[in-house]
């Protein structure tokens, strides 16, 4: 007869099944890969709100993008870091702190998509109606795209949540690397028929609203492209979307992976892995896309390190 305990504010997480001579290789990939992503993010966010010359729509709605790539990965990414070094039987966290790390995981998946939304807008305003552009995206505008981004994603993950937090939990082995709401509620005994129903809409909402904003916006892009003549505004087209289109893949692809594995139980250390590179990837790759392929960007960048340089040889 399973043993439970009911309701337990201590947890096991199941941890990665590393063989012992790739546990360090695979603690300094992910720790290099977490540096990366602190430092290439919140360098290039801290540049576009302290140049006053960057403080241009696409480049604020932007900084949305390196926001959510630092907090998605700070809360995940450390505990992860320290869990592939213990044992796994040492491999306990508290209650409170899996709900706070299932949290930022499906905000930070949630925000990906709609703040890619908003940047998809932009683009579109900005070729296929660019006489309007300055009128439509105001100051304004941007925080209400900002806000909206961050709201309907902090509704959606707050009401999923909050559905798994109501239930009783008999068990307490976290089959996952890292806390996230079908581990959460995979832990009770209760009928989870509702957090399935709404787990399934969440799901189907958000992708189908995200992948039809994208092939929308873009199939509008494309016909004015077509029609054009304008040398200069097509040019414009392909290196403005480009970047974003390409973004929006990765993001899309790391994602669509994780949920496929999800259909293989006997590919789950395969999954897991995944799951930690859904944060990773997309949160490394970004800031270099997006970010160092804006060329005002790069001369700001360039301008701050020979200025940097000056200042150290002078000394």
């Amino acid at each position: 007869m399973e043993n439970y305990t009911f309701n337990s504010f201590t947890l096991q997480l199941e941890g990665l099944n590393i063989s012992k001579d790739f546990v360090y290789p695979t603690f300094l990939f992910f720790f290099f890969s977490y540096v990366f992503i602190m430092l290439a993010n919140a360098g290039i966010a801290c540049l576009v709100l302290i140049d006053k010359s960057l403080h241009q729509p696409m480049y604020l709605l932007f900084c949305n993008l390196p926001f959510n790539d630092i907090i998605g990965n700070s809360i995940m990414v450390p505990r992860l870091l320290s869990d592939i070094l213990l044992l796994p039987s040492e491999l306990i966290i508290s209650y409170h702190e899996c709900v706070l790390q299932a949290f930022s995981t499906h905000m930070f998946g949630t925000a990906s998509h709609t703040v890619l939304m908003i940047m998809a807008f932009d683009r579109y305003v900005a070729i296929c109606d660019p006489l309007r552009y300055a009128a439509i995206m105001t100051n304004k505008m941007v925080i209400k795209l900002t806000v909206s981004a961050w709201g309907v994603a902090l509704v959606l993950v707050g009401i999923l949540l909050g559905l798994t937090i109501r239930l009783n939990r008999c068990r307490t082995m976290i089959m996952n690397p890292y806390c996230d709401n079908a581990s959460l509620f995979k832990l009770s005994c209760d009928s989870v028929l509702i957090n399935n129903i709404y787990g399934l809409t969440f799901t189907v909402v958000l992708l189908t609203s995200s992948i039809g904003t994208m092939v929308l916006t873009y199939a509008k892009i494309t016909v004015v492209c077509l029609t054009s003549k304008n040398k200069s505004l097509n040019s414009k087209a392909m290196k403005t979307c480009s970047t974003h289109l390409v973004v929006y893949l990765i993001m899309l692809i790391s994602g669509f992976i994780v949920i496929i594995l999800h259909r293989f139980p006997q590919y789950s250390d395969y999954r897991k892995f995944a799951a930690i590179l859904f944060h990773i990837i997309p949160g490394s790759l970004n800031p270099i896309i997006y970010g160092m392929e804006k060329l005002q960007v790069m001369e700001k960048i360039l301008i701050l390190y020979h200025r940097d340089e000056l200042v150290v040889q002078r000394n």
